[in-house]
């Protein structure tokens, strides 16, 4: 007796598992509890594994093969190749007087991010392009920016999932991404430069332009823990007389109202935009373009613009410390990746790299998520043949989602190191895993059709 009473209870928490599976396995059940287990188990890994604690130490800078320049694969829209510039000098810039003020009135344009997953890039491309007057994507009447990251970041293709859930481990849409779409699926055009000042921002606003920026934060993430982003803002004002930007700022949390025309001190917009080499993007009618290269000035030549933000990041390096000295590093390195020069690249970023590994942790104040966002490391180590510090960057990177190693480009990269060290298992692996994250992604496509895979 007792055994079979034993028997009926086994057999019925199986049979109860077995529903539980089976219920939450049900599409409209599965999108309402599979984020809730995501951020448990999000949460649980953080404090067992905190991502701030993964380090990477560079290996020793020994090339096992040079390989020729890049094709495809780009960090950023520029698909020149820069001419070799060190140690030219950067001249300096005369600006034009501007008007102490403007106001473009961003706040009629504003988008937000809410129930959305990583949808600052799509919020953000949102507004520029509305500004213009855009409508929406011929014969498509859902939300604006569902119907870009429906590009951008597409998400993998799950049946039981929506198309909000399955782009939530797309955690980052790069700035050549949002370029692209406005040029190949809209009639206004964009471009991007690195090495950005204060007067070109407000230049372009003044003549009835606004800009996207990329700027480095601290906020509190998904799990209510305080740490460092990266993220979009739309600059669409400024004034002199109180030193500040206006922004419009896709995120805010539950108990605040929309950000809408925030005020940024200048100091402190510089010191977050400092984080991702002072890049901007302008989005503009075509037919407007001459107009916004000659308000660009100099920074109408991308080069002269990396060249630019190199002078920008040795006077960082000369007066900054702790992290901002990290990020003046690692910009030096961007830069210096956009213009080819990649041995001298990879040293800036080994340096940067040391820096991080010194940064206190306390506070969560390592920024561990740079390498989502900025693959110039990549680039710099692959290109001198450093593979293993590649895969080894990789490792590191992949570790840091709280939703599991879901960054394509840092797939993408551990491929390409694997492959040239003649790994084709794990580079299969790889960058079949980057296709299956994001469909979209071309260079990785085109690389797994190279491999005949």
């Amino acid at each position: 007796m007792f055994k079979q009473r034993k028997f009926q209870i086994l057999f019925g928490a199986l049979a109860a598992l077995l529903v539980a599976i089976g219920v939450y396995n049900i599409p409209f059940v599965n999108s309402r509890l599979a984020w809730r287990i995501d951020n448990l188990r999000a949460e649980i890994g953080a404090v067992l594994n905190p991502p701030s604690e993964q380090v990477f130490v560079p290996a020793a800078p020994v090339a096992t093969k040079t390989l020729p320049a890049p094709g495809v694969t780009r960090i950023s829209p520029n698909t020149e190749t820069p001419t070799p510039v060190l140690p030219t000098a950067v001249p300096s810039v005369t600006p034009t007087p501007l008007p102490e003020r403007a106001d473009l009135k961003g706040e009629l344009f504003y988008a937000d991010q809410k129930n959305r997953w990583n949808y600052c890039g799509p919020a953000n491309l949102t507004m520029a392009l509305k500004f213009w007057g855009w409508k929406g994507l011929p014969g498509k009447t859902d939300d604006l920016r569902d119907q870009i990251a429906q590009v951008v970041k597409p998400g993998f293709v799950d049946p039981q999932k929506n198309f909000i859930d399955r782009g939530r481990l797309d955690l980052n849409v790069m700035p050549y991404e949002m370029a692209d779409f406005v040029i190949e699926y809209t009639d206004y055009s964009a471009l991007i430069r690195h090495g950005g000042e204060l007067y070109v921002l407000k230049a372009l606003i003044n003549a009835g332009f606004p800009v996207i920026i990329e700027k480095g934060y601290y906020e509190r993430d998904t799990q209510g823990n305080r740490t460092w982003m990266g993220h979009y803002l739309f600059v669409t004002g400024y004034d002199d007389a109180e030193q500040v930007f206006t922004v419009q700022d896709a995120y805010y949390l539950d108990n605040e109202k929309p950000r809408k025309n925030v005020r940024i001190k200048y100091d402190a917009f510089s010191n977050g935009w400092r984080a991702f080499n002072y890049l901007f993007m302008v989005v503009y009618p075509v037919e407007r373009e001459p107009e916004v290269l000659s308000l660009l000035g100099n920074w109408s030549d991308p080069n002269w613009a990396y060249r630019n933000a190199l002078s920008l990041s040795e006077a960082d390096i000369s007066t900054l410390s702790e992290i901002d000295l990290f990020f003046a590093w690692f910009n030096k390195g961007t830069s210096l990746v956009q213009l080819q020069e990649y041995g001298l690249a990879a040293e800036a970023y080994d340096k940067a790299f040391a820096i991080y590994a010194g940064l206190s942790q306390e506070g969560n104040l390592r920024p561990y998520r740079m390498v989502w966002y900025q693959t110039g490391p990549y680039w710099a180590y692959f290109y001198t043949g450093r593979y293993q510090d590649v895969i080894n960057l990789a490792d590191v990177t992949l570790s840091t989602p709280s939703v599991g190693p879901t960054l394509e480009e840092s797939l993408y990269w551990r491929a390409m190191a694997a492959y040239a060290l003649g790994d084709t298992g794990a580079a299969y692996a790889d960058m079949g895993e980057a296709v299956r994250l994001n469909p979209n992604f071309a260079a990785a496509i085109q690389r797994l059709q190279e491999w005949g895979g």
